[in-house]
């Protein structure tokens, strides 16, 4: 973090302290988005402590070429920062700049575009189609198993070899970090076996027959012409694999991203009937708040009157 912009004549930005900061108290992607937005803030003439005057006159300027979700996260950073640096009191956390971040949504906020969910019957037509080659392998087990454990695509790419535990019953699978679990405390999922021919384990066990080794990433990337390769899975390789097999199937590929595997779970499940506890468990949401707009679409269409007029 040492080419982070300085600001001179106010105070320095401690370089040591801003890397283990980035570094060790959040995900990868994560410390890129907040090393970009600070560098951001200093390169625009901002300094570090900074004042709600400041930072207000940002977010003003910003307003003009950002989205607000863009914004949020910038002031984020720059929260989190000021905290653990020991700048108290946080201007960000001032009555000034959650009068002008209500302004903000006022005046430029846009409904959120949620990705389209991959329902369970479209991910059995993929499954239908997909060729028998080991990339074909790969993405059929690497979707089932996203889908069955409703995960996070930095979650389903973590994934190694010794988090996997076979039962009886089907798999325990050790989710050691994920977005809401920074610490690594870590949660098991289960992947139940299934009776069909949709079985995501049968599709992980034909997967993995390919791979020479069975130690390190279980989702690795493909050359070419087929050649399995050691390196693991790009978190961006999710989105691009399901766009490709969306597309194969006739949707509209711009709708979907690594995100409708999760989604596709919680809406299907709701749609079969599952209770919602034990969707919950399953995708490891903390409250029933931040699972409603999923549990609204699914039932869009329940107890609708205007089905009983045409």
């Amino acid at each position: 973090m040492s080419d982070l912009p300085r600001k001179t004549g106010r105070a320095q930005l401690p370089s040591t302290e801003v890397k283990d900061l980035l570094e060790a108290a959040y995900a990868a992607n994560t410390r890129r988005a907040y090393r970009s937005d600070i560098a951001s803030f200093l390169e625009w003439g901002g300094s570090i402590p900074s004042t709600p005057e400041e930072i207000a006159a940002f977010i003003a300027f910003r307003a003009n070429n950002c989205t607000v979700a863009t914004i949020r996260r910038q002031m984020a950073a720059l929260s989190s920062l000021h905290t653990s640096l020991g700048y108290l009191p946080n201007p960000l956390k001032s009555r000034l700049i959650a009068s002008t971040m209500r302004g903000l949504d006022r005046i430029h906020g846009q409904p959120q575009r949620a990705v389209e969910p991959l329902l369970i019957e479209q991910l059995r037509l993929i499954l239908d189609g997909m060729p028998a080659s080991p990339v074909g392998k790969r993405d059929a087990a690497l979707l089932t198993i996203g889908f069955a454990g409703a995960m996070r695509r930095s979650e389903l790419v973590g994934i190694d070899f010794e988090d996997i535990d076979v039962v009886s019953a089907g798999i325990r699978i050790m989710i050691r970090r994920s977005k809401i679990d920074q610490s690594g405390r870590g949660r098991i999922i289960a992947v139940p076996r299934g009776w069909t021919r949709y079985c995501p384990i049968r599709y992980l066990e034909a997967w993995t027959d390919e791979l020479a080794d069975q130690e390190g990433a279980v989702f690795r990337s493909c050359s070419k012409g087929g050649r399995v390769n050691s390196a693991r899975l790009s978190v961006e390789a999710v989105a691009t694999i399901v766009k490709r097999h969306v597309e194969r199937i006739g949707l509209n590929p711009t709708k979907y991203s690594g995100h409708s595997l999760r989604a596709g779970y919680v809406t299907s499940a709701v749609q079969v009937g599952a209770a919602e506890h034990s969707i919950r468990k399953q995708t490891g949401h903390a409250s029933s708040a931040t699972m409603e707009r999923y549990i609204r679409l699914a039932n869009l269409f329940e107890d609708n009157p205007t089905g009983l007029m045409f």
